[in-house]
């Protein structure tokens, strides 16, 4: 399967190096010392915001490259502090803030300069540059996409991404998530994944690649072997998948294996443990030979770059030190060491395996090779800083945030509408009540759950009345939602996160119950009431009794609108379910709606 879902999308291998390039690679090789080798190895964080030269952030980093010799650098938020990989909302749970393109591409620009050898610089862009960094484009998340069920809207999607990622001096994507996610109680993956099955997986990180790197930017696969299916967040433990092989050659692998077969520049490992692949107890994929090497690279013929995930996170610290960690995953089969938690251990860490012959000098030179061959692919051997009067005519264009416009709009999935109730057809004059019913009230950084779809409605009926309630709100309020009023509509914004780090990922009992009354009240005397799960789609099983129900897979301001055309009928609603809810509610499961109106005034 994984060869014909290549050919469908036409995925081409990574173009070869030039005679330059070859030739830049084997004098660079050759002239580095072994010290500079090492460093080659090792990934440090920096963050997005303005970073004065004379700071301590800017000085720890500029030692990392000039003393470490580092080879790359992740790009993270403001305030981050923790991990990356399967953590993508590991930091959002302390709600950290988004950097800025200038001030990230003037901070690269200064590294590179320190640098001997050009930096690779990465990031977490699963949903665009404004992921990370404000100003950039935000996409929805996979699952979205997953629902919009059109390759060509990931494709643009992509390279968008890239276009804006490579302005501000970023090379490599950590994405796309090419998990298949099959557990309902996964609190890590998730909305990440595009799906649940492979056959609905494979294709779109296959296009996803394929458009990255056409626009000059490496794709990271992600988690490999799979992290779909586990109720473990490795931010907090270290998860387990116990499937025998056959099941993971079935479900987990075929993802994977499409897009190394098309040519994928990059796979990321996971810190999950898979008996069936490593028996030895207490050893992730980030420290199995037999997983990164033995299947990675030689049974499925991967000879790109070999990330692990990031090395702060709990699901490792909790089975190694820092400094066996490294020598570890070096052992394993990796060529960087992602997010490392101190430069200089894992730098002396790495020699001293060298030293004494755990690593030899033959395997250094691979990962070495490999790393040199990518930064040369991607010209930086060439040009290696960025203009930073380049950056404000690529990021954030009117173009590119009307390509993450539509596929939000497509990607709303209608599952209920028993009275006819999407789209709200009550005349401008009536009066509407939205409940915003937010998981908890913290974390949410920059974003206000509620304040788009509150906009948005009060542009099409004043008499609007929002009301909040959160898993702090006293019970004696939250009954006082229930009293009579007198609305002539009811629109309620659910907001559920799966947030990395968090262990939640659930809405509240005493909130659902209230949502589901105010439901059974509104059927009852025929008030039109329409739902809008934004977050995890999942709990919708937990909302049965309100008469309509919208899915909008994220809770960013860009999902709000989306669901508000939904809403208001200026937009229509064609997403399919890209997961199983329930029998009633299957894989491709939807109600469909045209654009409507003009509504009675």
């Amino acid at each position: 399967m994984a060869a014909s879902i290549a050919a469908a999308v036409g995925l081409a291998a990574q173009p070869e190096l030039d005679r330059d390039a070859e030739r830049w690679v084997a004098r660079t090789l050759r002239d580095l010392t072994l010290d500079q080798k090492i460093g080659q190895l090792i990934v440090i964080g920096i963050e997005s915001g303005f970073t004065s030269t004379d700071s301590d952030a800017f000085e720890a980093a500029a030692r990392a490259v000039r003393e470490q010799h580092v080879g790359g650098v992740i790009v993270f938020g403001v305030g981050v502090g923790v991990g990356v990989g399967v953590g993508v909302g590991a930091a959002e749970a302390a709600g950290p803030a988004l950097g800025n393109p200038l001030s990230t591409a003037s901070t690269l620009n200064r590294l590179q300069s320190l640098a001997r050898v050009p930096l690779l610089a990465a990031a977490d862009f699963e949903f665009g540059v404004g992921m990370r960094i404000a100003g950039g484009t935000v996409f929805p998340r996979a699952m979205a996409f997953g629902a919009a069920r059109e390759p060509a809207l990931v494709e643009q999607a992509a390279r968008v991404t890239a276009q804006e990622a490579r302005a501000i001096g970023i090379h490599v994507n950590l994405a796309p998530v090419t998990d298949v996610n099959n557990n309902v109680r996964n609190p890590v993956i998730n909305t990440r994944s595009f799906g649940e099955t492979p056959e609905q997986v494979g294709p779109l990180v296959l296009a996803y690649v394929r458009a990255l790197q056409s626009a000059g930017m490496l794709a990271t696969l992600k988690h490999f072997p799979g992290h779909g299916d586990t109720d473990v967040d490795s931010h907090l433990g270290l998860p387990l998948i116990a499937h025998p092989r056959e099941r993971l050659n079935a479900i987990e692998l075929p993802p994977f294996r499409a897009a190394i077969d098309g040519g994928v520049a990059a796979v990321m490992t996971s810190h999950i443990e898979l008996p069936a692949l490593e028996p030895q107890p207490q050893t992730p994929a980030t420290f199995s030979h037999a997983i990164t090497t033995g299947l990675l690279r030689d049974e499925l013929g991967f000879d790109g770059l070999v990330f692990t995930d990031s090395m702060k996170m709990a699901g490792l610290a909790r089975v190694a030190t820092p400094r066996e960690a490294a020598v570890r995953a070096i052992l394993a089969g990796h060529d960087l060491l992602l997010d490392v938690p101190d430069a200089e251990e894992a730098f002396f860490a790495i020699g001293t395996a060298i030293e004494v012959g755990d690593i030899t000098l033959d395997r250094l030179d691979q990962s070495v090779t490999r790393i040199l061959r990518a930064k040369a692919r991607l010209g930086l051997h060439r040009q290696r800083l960025v203009s930073l009067d380049a950056v404000p005519g690529t990021v954030g264009s009117r173009a590119a945030r009307a390509v993450a416009a539509t596929a939000g709009e497509r990607s709303v999935t209608l599952i209920r509408d028993d009275q006819g109730n999407v789209p709200l057809t009550i005349p401008a004059t009536g009066s509407v009540l939205l409940l915003s019913v937010v998981d908890y009230p913290t974390g949410w950084g920059t974003t206000v759950p509620g304040r788009v779809l509150a906009q948005g409605l009060r542009a099409r009926w004043p008499r609007l009345t929002v009301i909040e309630v959160t898993d702090r709100t006293p019970e004696a309020d939250l009954e006082k939602v229930l009293a009579p009023g007198r609305y002539d509509a009811i629109v309620a914004g659910v907001f559920v996160r799966t947030i990395s780090g968090s262990g939640r990922m659930h809405l509240p009992p005493p909130l659902a119950r209230i949502v589901n009354e105010l439901g059974r009240r509104a059927r009852a005397d025929a008030t039109p009431m329409a739902a809008i799960l934004f977050g995890n789609p999942y709990v919708a099983t937990m909302l049965d009794d309100v008469p309509a129900l919208a899915l909008a897979y994220d809770y960013s301001e860009l999902a709000e609108r989306s669901a508000l055309g939904a809403v208001t009928g200026a937009a229509a609603v064609t997403g399919r379910l890209p997961i199983t809810l329930s029998a009633d509610f299957p894989r491709g499961f939807r109600l469909s709606r045209e654009v409507a109106g003009p509504f009675p005034r």
